[in-house]
């Protein structure tokens, strides 16, 4: 229950002390897990010390364990060993301090972290992070590589001599963290975000030397693996051998088999570029030259030909082709038009025989009567009227004085 306090009426620290010590006991037995950083054998005492930390976080508990429960074990219980504890948190009101009061304690084998890595690899790539399409690429001539790794270490030796051997002006970035033991992870998580901080690193490589897989456990740890996955700047992994298979390695962008892969990797060798270079202007070079040949060739072939070689030549020709073109064109035009004028003579002929003049020609009239038509009959035509006579040369006016009716001939 909460105590009822105030200013004027505070509770004493034992009631705190006693408050504390009962939730704490409310726990009940609990199992917890952890690595072991300190072993407390007094001599003349049944009771032994271990100080329990986890493995990512610097958190720590103290647990007191029967000496012949902890004699009892098969594999001795050393520091930095993975153990799995039951026990009952209970707290020290005297001392104020809180440890785990062992009532078994298990040791983490090697099967058994095997097989939790091996379950932590399924979950994470259910989950994507080890997916290809997530691997970021890698610069080719990096402003500054960032190097995660254990300061004075041979694998520090080996990346920082590679590099600068491979080319002189490369900068590296270290940032040195445990790369083994209780601490490593945290640590490397820490190094890992100071440069992914630094807006000139453009590659981090994560680089350690061979070593056991229990060596090696941590760079298979899960909150590891989430907080590379989780970095914009690429990351190489080089941990450990080529037959080493830590977690990391599948999760990072590019993995080594050793640090020295890991910085030919990174960094381009300079005389290898240049050599390269130096290829690819001769290679640039002759295919100029052999265009420009390939042209100048092309050029004297057209001077060659003979329309090129006298333009003139080939006018002369053309102009009699065109002169008899010309000239046939005439004949045809006037052939043309003596037909047609011949067609035209043939038709005013046609028409003038079949004009009404060319009849008056042959000796006939046209008799109009006083109302100006025709007259085909004089019947109707007293003596005295006048008629106009038309013949083939002009008009006669005449008085008719008498009249006399014809059979026709067709009758």
């Amino acid at each position: 229950m909460a105590l009822d306090t105030s200013p004027e009426k505070p509770a004493p620290v034992r009631a705190v002390a006693q408050a504390i010590g009962g939730w704490i006991d409310r726990l009940g037995a609990i199992w917890v897990e952890g690595q072991v950083t300190q072993i407390s054998r007094r001599q003349g005492m049944s009771t032994a010390f271990l100080t329990l930390r986890d493995s990512l976080a610097d958190v720590s508990v103290t647990v007191t364990a029967n000496r012949a429960l902890l004699d009892s074990l098969v594999t001795p219980v050393v520091e930095g060993a993975s153990i799995v504890v039951h026990g009952k948190p209970t707290y020290y009101a005297a001392r104020g301090s809180l440890s785990l009061q062992a009532r078994e304690v298990r040791m983490v084998g090697l099967g058994e972290l095997l097989a939790r890595i091996a379950r932590t690899r399924r979950l994470l790539a259910a989950e994507g992070l080890f997916a290809a399409e997530r691997k970021r690429p890698l610069p080719f001539l990096p402003g500054a590589v960032g190097l995660v790794t254990s300061q004075g270490s041979a694998a520090e030796k080996d990346v920082v001599e590679v590099s600068r051997r491979r080319w002189p002006a490369v900068r590296i970035v270290a940032s040195y963290s445990a790369m083994q033991g209780v601490h490593c992870t945290r640590e490397v998580i820490e190094a890992l975000q100071r440069l992914e901080a630094d807006a000139d690193v453009d590659v981090i490589v994560v680089a350690r030397g061979g070593g056991s897989v229990e060596d090696l456990l941590p760079f298979s740890d899960e909150g590891l693996v989430r907080a590379v996955s989780a970095l914009r700047t690429p990351v190489v992994s080089a941990i450990g051998h080529e037959s080493d298979d830590p977690l990391l390695d599948l999760v990072a962008d590019w993995r080594a088999a050793t640090p020295t892969d890991a910085a030919k990797r990174v960094v381009p060798d300079v005389a290898e570029e240049a050599q390269r270079t130096m290829q690819l202007r001769e290679r640039g070079r002759r295919a100029l030259l052999g265009r420009i040949s390939a042209e100048r060739q092309l050029v004297t072939s057209l001077r060659s030909r003979p329309v090129l070689a006298d333009p003139r030549g080939g006018l002369g020709e053309r102009s009699r082709e065109v002169e008899a073109l010309r000239e046939r064109g005439g004949r045809a035009v006037r052939h043309r038009v003596d037909r047609a004028a011949d067609d035209l003579d043939h038709r005013i002929a046609r028409v003038r025989a079949l004009s009404p003049l060319s009849t008056l020609r042959r000796g006939y009239a046209v008799v109009t009567g006083p109302d100006g038509t025709a007259l085909t009959d004089p019947a109707g035509l007293g003596p005295g009227t006048s008629v106009d006579i038309r013949v083939a040369s002009g008009r006669i006016t005449a008085d008719v004085t008498s009249t006399s009716t014809e059979e026709s001939p067709d009758a």
